[in-house]
């Protein structure tokens, strides 16, 4: 490779050992990576430096920055001033989109070893820390609440001044200055918040993060507790638990994601079906009738958030649906009847009554109203199908904690208490290819060995 830098040649002799290459233990996972990044076309992925620049200092062959990254990766050092001052620093940032084409290329590879076995995956989304302090984002609760405790302490320090009025010169001139000077310190971090306010307003969710753009306020599971960060999606093989897809989203729900994820994760199998199951977090009727249409088959459980079910009445779900007859039975015995048809929220629903609840010893159990009354979503069969799933396989929500959230677990441990190290999404999305790769690489090494895994790709 003329016009680049350029390591000792592995073959050169020395006194011991004979080749600098026998330093290498023949197991060492360092030659998988070796062996997996020389077999990548990095031109066509897209990395910058592949042809050697005429003139200037001789770089550095993006096939070594890379070997490096994924090596670092690996062995848990995700920090570039860590893994080499200058030389590494810029290439992550880069090369982002060329670094997750890497990421895609080995699961290809998994897909051509045959490890992703029954084309079944488990979804799920996981909270990872952006380098943002909580203090520095700014959501429209956080700002009013700030706000307000600004104007109670400048209220405190006013009536202390106002006291310190009434003693005279009794109270030290520093404790009133102090007090001024404080006031004035709070009026400015008025203006500042303010200021920060009109951005926040134009925002399209109303929302502000000061270090990192782009990461965002998110509950999680913690009662009370919450992170500035990003939600990680992924689907995961429940066969050798590899990550098939995954996907950095900076929205905090993953309602949206299951039809996304599940898509991707099909495309990437090469599997015409796909069978996906997942949390009741991603319960979505739309999403789970674009999943059927296309054949992907969707097993998760539905959430309770029924408000009668809540205050101890009767749930829908006590209420049976007799396709033959489109009638539901209630409780009593009862047949609601079609009524009409509208449309909320861009579904098309059918409403269900019947005359009888006036008269009905159950009422009490069942609505405080006149008569209680049902709808039924125009898809409602496919909802119904996938409870039906559920109610069949119920160990399926077992498999989707065993297979899922380990990589998670294991990715976070690896990342240690700061999580993420770059800043935007779209960098951050390289990070996480990074640790996602060095993930399945250790995955298939286990399954493998070394050199199964070179063996492999050197076929």
């Amino acid at each position: 490779m003329k016009r680049f830098v350029e390591g000792t040649d592995r073959q050169q002799s020395t006194l011991f050992p004979a080749v600098l290459d026998e330093y290498v233990g023949e197991d060492n996972p360092v030659r998988a990576i070796d062996v997996f990044v020389d077999g990548l076309d990095l031109a066509k992925l897209g990395f910058g430096g592949v042809a050697p620049l005429a003139t200037g200092r001789p770089a550095y062959h993006p096939a070594s920055l890379l070997k490096i990254y994924i090596y670092g990766y690996f062995n848990r050092v995700q920090s570039s001033r860590r893994l080499e001052r200058e030389t590494t620093a810029d290439f992550r940032k880069d090369n982002g989109e060329a670094i997750r084409k890497v990421c895609r290329a080995f699961v290809l590879l998994c897909r051509r070893l045959g490890l992703f076995g029954d084309a079944s995956v488990a979804i799920d989304g996981s909270k990872f820390k952006a380098v943002n302090n909580r203090d520095k984002n700014f959501t429209e609760a956080k700002m009013k609440r700030r706000l307000e405790q600004i104007d109670e302490s400048i209220a405190r320090y006013l009536s202390q001044l106002d006291t310190a009025d009434h003693q005279g010169p009794t109270v030290p001139e520093a404790k009133t200055t102090r007090l001024k000077e404080k006031i004035a310190k709070l009026r400015e971090e008025i203006g500042r918040l303010n200021a920060l306010n009109a951005r926040m307003m134009a925002s399209e969710d109303k929302q502000i993060s000061l270090s990192d753009p782009d990461a965002r306020s998110m509950a999680t599971s913690g009662k009370g507790s919450g992170i500035v960060g990003y939600n990680v999606q992924s689907a995961v093989d429940t066969t050798h638990h590899l990550i098939v897809a995954h996907e950095v989203t900076n929205v905090g729900t993953d309602r949206s994601q299951l039809s996304n994820m599940a898509e991707q994760a099909r495309a990437e199998i090469g599997a015409e079906t796909l069978d996906v199951v997942a949390d009741r977090g991603y319960y979505d009727g739309q999403e789970i009738l674009a999943c059927e249409t296309i054949g992907i088959t969707v097993t998760l459980p539905k959430p309770m958030t029924s408000s009668a079910k809540a205050a101890g009445r009767f749930g829908k779900q006590d209420f049976i649906y007799v396709a033959a007859d489109d009638i539901y039975r209630c409780p009593a015995g009862e047949a609601l009847t079609y009524r009409y048809t509208n449309e909320e929220d861009g579904k098309t629903l059918r409403r269900y009554w019947t005359t009888a609840c006036q008269t009905c010893a159950l009422k009490a159990q069942c609505t405080p109203g006149k008569e209680r009354r049902i709808s039924r979503w125009e898809h409602e069969a496919v909802l119904e199908t996938v409870q039906d799933r559920l109610d069949r396989n119920p160990e399926k929500m077992r498999v989707r904690r065993q297979t899922v959230e380990h990589p998670f677990g294991t990715i976070k441990a690896w990342m240690g208490a700061t999580h993420f190290q770059m800043r935007r999404l779209p960098k951050v999305a390289s990070e996480m290819a990074l640790h996602v790769l060095a993930y399945n690489m250790k995955r298939v090494m286990q399954i493998l060995g070394v050199g199964g895994l070179m063996a492999a790709m050197l076929a």
